[in-house]
């Protein structure tokens, strides 16, 4: 049975950094980010955001993702309906991806909300990435168009690194790459231990 090992970490933190260097190993990877995008092109999704939020956020049919965001991010109630739509087709999604991954002893599952969606549960371990505040902040402005306070705005709709912690079985410190490089491959060789215990 192919093992999930959930990958997480707030924004900035550098998760998908870690991700990629896991895929580099040899470990499949699965990004609920990209997974999300990608089911919001199905006819399925769409009428259900066009039910939900309306029309007006299509042109030509094709979501305006910067209108939803404004929407939903600074929203719980609405940030919970856009979910209630996503994650059942991103569960889906996921489970169609493992089955062509089955021969696998393992594979990740990263997600940035991964506990703030309940996804966690279906995780064997969890893998947890952090990075200081001010840190994640200044990756953030320097990758996204954004500003601080919207940053800000999106941590305080995520779980907290020390809730996170306690419900994490591996942390991976990001913010020196080498040294986070080098716990990947720490964890890899444990989680090799525990799979050949089983």
């Amino acid at each position: 049975m192919t093992k999930v090992i959930g990958l997480t970490g707030g924004i900035g933190s550098g998760k998908t950094t870690i991700a990629n260097y896991f895929k580099e190993m040899g470990v499949p990877v699965y990004i609920a980010d990209d997974a999300a995008r990608a089911v919001m092109h199905s006819e399925t999704v769409i009428e259900k955001v066009k039910k939900t939020f309306g029309e007006s956020l299509f042109e030509n049919n094709v979501l305006n993702r910067a209108k939803l965001a404004e929407i939903v991010f600074n929203n719980a109630d609405q940030l919970a309906k856009l979910n209630a739509i996503v994650h059942p087709a991103v569960k889906e999604d996921f489970e169609s991806w493992i089955l062509q991954h089955k021969n696998e002893e393992y594979v990740i599952y990263e997600a940035a909300i991964l506990f703030e969606s309940g996804r966690y549960k279906d995780c064997d371990f969890i893998i947890l990435v952090t990075a200081p505040e001010e840190v994640r902040i200044e990756r953030v402005l320097k990758r996204d168009n954004t500003t601080r306070a919207q940053v800000l705005s999106r941590m305080q709709m995520q779980w907290k690194d020390e809730d996170r912690i306690l419900k994490s079985n591996f942390i991976i410190n990001n913010v020196n790459l080498k040294i986070a490089k080098e716990e990947v491959v720490k964890i890899l060789k444990i989680l090799n231990i525990k799979q050949n215990q089983s």
